[in-house]
């Protein structure tokens, strides 16, 4: 595989963690997995989303930058692949949709401070899944903070993904998972696999898995 540092990104509920864990095993790879389960915002963040956004979307831009520059401190960058369940410029994406403007503006410039210290990932794996699929997968992973999530905010982070992913100069590849299973059925990871090994261009391409 010719991707050294691979990212899966997706909706909430859409199987990033899982895809990742997936690969970290297949390719022997570092693996940083977004943190969220002690961030004490967040379940602050959807009982009251108006007074508790901003420092949640801080919260979490502080994290995923101490972790990608911890790693990306360590690591051997000839020899080891990674791959991370979250992009970084995600931040920017969901401080986007959550926040009020001014509040945004503020965030905006320390996020414009810090991203350039960052390296891109070689490879984004985009999982497009349907609302009723990310319903379904909330529903059974069973966090409590999460199973008022509201439909229209799950649409506005679609909405969001796409227009991140096709406007962005990242080489991207967009899987549709309305009938994909990567931990269940066995050839859906295969032929994924079988699309690593293929050189990509800089932009998106759509990868049938059925």
């Amino acid at each position: 595989m010719n991707y050294k540092f691979i990212t899966i990104e997706g909706n909430i509920g859409a199987g990033k963690t899982t895809l990742s864990q997936m690969l970290q095993k297949e390719f022997g790879a570092n693996l940083i997995l977004e943190q969220f389960a002690d961030n004490p915002f967040l379940p602050k963040f959807y009982l009251n989303k108006d007074k508790y956004s901003f420092p949640l979307e801080l919260s979490f831009l502080a994290e995923r930058y101490r972790q990608l520059k911890d790693m990306l401190n360590t690591r051997d960058l000839f020899n080891q692949y990674l791959i991370s369940d979250y992009l970084f410029i995600k931040s920017k994406l969901f401080a986007r949709v959550n926040l009020y403007e001014d509040e945004y503006k503020l965030y905006e410039t320390i996020f414009d401070i810090i991203y350039p210290n960052l390296p891109e990932p070689d490879l984004v794996i985009y999982l497009h899944a349907p609302l009723s699929r990310l319903k379904k997968n909330i529903s059974i992973r069973n966090r409590d903070y999460e199973q008022n999530i509201q439909d229209d905010y799950l649409v506005d982070l679609q909405n969001a993904y796409l227009q991140l992913i096709k406007t962005n100069k990242f080489r991207s590849l967009i899987i549709d998972t309305t009938q994909t299973d990567f931990l269940n059925n066995p050839d859906h990871f295969q032929q994924l696999l079988l699309a690593l090994e293929q050189d990509y261009d800089y932009g998106w391409h759509y990868i049938p898995i059925s």
